[in-house]
């Protein structure tokens, strides 16, 4: 314990809101020493986030916060808010999941990482210049110089990442603190991201605390693990021990969570539902007063599948490949060109009205299920609402069909008259699958429905996609970066990469024996968590 950059001991966390006490963390204690990756596991809501909140002060003012958390003997717990500024950034930095929210939208990379600069070691100018493009050099941002005046926008995912990591080193912390930093990435960007913290850890001698419900990635990057469950910590060892030898019920849970099994055969002389031949998606650029066309922006190129009652199609690639772009063009959201045949008819030059009676039969599962419901609905009323535009039955009908498909979908049907606040993320997921299935459709896109949510409901999800395609021959495009669950569900694979299919065929093939380098790269990256070539951000 002498070498401990952070020492937690009897932690407790409550929060207190109109007159009820929530205890989310009960006596958690755990030590990081210098040069270590301590790794946080568990479900949503286990306390993880909050733990490591917590050792710089950084929870709501409906927190109350008791017990010892000391940075090299400095106690945080109760520390006067001189102390805490200097701690928070300089000696502890943080690194959270989603950039686009930690980043100002308004500010320049160059202001947003000379502010924490300036703050903390008072550089400006050439100075500050200076070591900003040492940073974005060390975070492997290409040709830094070119990026200092973007804004985060203009920017993919892994760069953003990378972003957040250079502000995080900026003033040379002794310890990093990461939350769920790679969640959101696709997987050759998700190595990338985990080899640079590996490289950067040795390099400048840093401690890390690492927060995630990824086993996979906990396995390549930690020393010794803390698993925590409804804000205990239930089991802490050694990484290897933990994962060879589990001892408590929960982690043995957690280590069996992961989506496996195929999806039931298709059944034979299924009626083809959808299918494309070479259909193109280019955005005109244009430019001037009179909005000529001067280039275009070749989102998809000649794109070919088909799909059958029963079977799933998966749609994998990196982010801006392709992949949600050619799913709403088939749905006919966006403008396409090329046929695009639907139940043996081609809706290509459908207009909004002719189309309208064939929306029942067309339905989307979207990845973050909070985003897509309106907190201002009852769970009622959204899963009731293609019903209303589509069918002319009466209230009660109504209500009796949502019943129906919440007890189908595992929700109890006495929660209808809730919010989707009320609900976990997993729950959220299952009423947005409700919503879309509740017009019994022939075809639904499942636009990466399971990567916002924890191993073991994932696991519950992809079980209920494939119980519903059996028993109705849905007929589902599934678009995900993660691959081990593109596995579990699909019968057919279409890999893209910058608008291009570069492989497709029968998943078994495709995961078996992959035939470009890009699927080659793409499966390491999934299945190994390795660092990629072909990649570069």
């Amino acid at each position: 314990m002498s070498d401990a950059v952070l020492t937690v001991k009897g932690l407790n966390v409550r929060f207190r809101q109109d007159g009820a006490e929530t205890h989310a963390v009960r006596d958690v204690g755990f030590h990081v020493n210098k040069g270590e990756t301590v790794a946080i596991v568990g479900e949503s809501g286990s306390g993880k986030s909050v733990t490591a909140l917590s050792t710089v002060d950084l929870l709501p003012g409906s927190a109350h916060v008791d017990g010892s958390i000391t940075y090299l003997d400095q106690q945080m717990v109760g520390a006067s808010e001189k102390l805490l500024r200097k701690v928070r950034g300089n000696d502890i930095s943080f690194i959270f999941q989603e950039p686009m929210t930690s980043l100002n939208p308004l500010h320049t990379l160059e202001r947003q990482l000379s502010e924490s600069l300036e703050l903390h070691q008072g550089l400006t100018g050439d100075k500050a210049r200076k070591r900003i493009l040492e940073l974005l050099h060390e975070v492997g941002i290409n040709d830094p110089e070119s990026r200092l005046g973007a804004y985060p926008h203009q920017l993919s995912g892994g760069q953003r990442q990378r972003v957040m990591i250079a502000m995080a080193l900026a003033n040379g912390p002794h310890l990093l603190i990461a939350d769920e930093p790679t969640t959101a990435l696709d997987v050759t960007i998700q190595a990338q991201i985990l080899e640079l913290l590996a490289a950067l850890k040795t390099r400048e001698q840093l401690s890390m605390l690492f927060i995630t419900h990824d086993l996979t990635i906990v396995r390549k990057i930690a020393d010794r693990v803390c698993v925590m469950k409804d804000g205990e910590i239930v089991e802490t060892g050694p990484t290897a021990e933990i994962f060879d030898a589990p001892k408590h019920a929960y982690t043995k849970m957690l280590l069996e969570a992961e989506s496996t099994g195929r999806p039931n055969p298709v059944p034979e002389g299924a009626q083809t539902v959808a299918e494309t031949d070479k259909l193109k998606i280019w955005f005109p650029i244009q430019t001037g007063l009179l909005k000529r066309t001067t280039g275009y922006v070749k989102a998809v190129n000649a794109a070919t599948l088909s799909v059958r009652q029963g079977e799933t199609v998966g749609i994998v690639g990196e982010s801006g490949s392709g992949k949600t772009t050619l799913a709403l063009a088939i749905m006919r959201l966006i403008a396409s060109e090329g046929p695009i045949v639907f139940m043996g008819r081609d809706i290509q030059g459908l207009k909004g009205r002719a189309m309208r009676p064939l929306r029942a039969d067309m339905q989307i599962v979207f990845q973050d299920p909070f985003g897509s419901l309106s907190p201002r609905m009852t769970v009622e009323e959204i899963i009731a609402e293609g019903l209303t535009i589509h069918s002319s039955g009466s209230r009660d009908e109504r209500r009796a069909q949502v019943a129906e498909i919440m007890a189908e979908v595992g929700l109890d049907p006495g929660t209808m008259d809730r919010y989707p606040h009320e609900f976990s993320g997993g729950q959220r997921q299952r009423i947005a699958i409700a919503r879309a299935m509740i017009l019994r459709p022939k075809l639904v896109v499942l636009d990466e429905p399971t990567s916002a949510l924890d191993m073991t409901v994932q696991v519950q999800i992809v079980e209920l996609l494939r119980a519903l395609q059996s028993k109705y021959g849905l007929a589902y495009l599934f678009i995900s970066h993660d691959l081990k669950v593109v596995r579990a569900l699909s019968h057919k694979v279409m890999v893209m990469k910058q608008g291009d299919v570069v492989e497709a065929g029968d998943a078994d093939a495709i995961f078996d024996a992959p035939q470009t380098d890009y699927t080659r790269a793409l499966m390491a990256a999934a299945f190994d968590v390795r660092a990629t070539d072909h990649a570069q951000t």
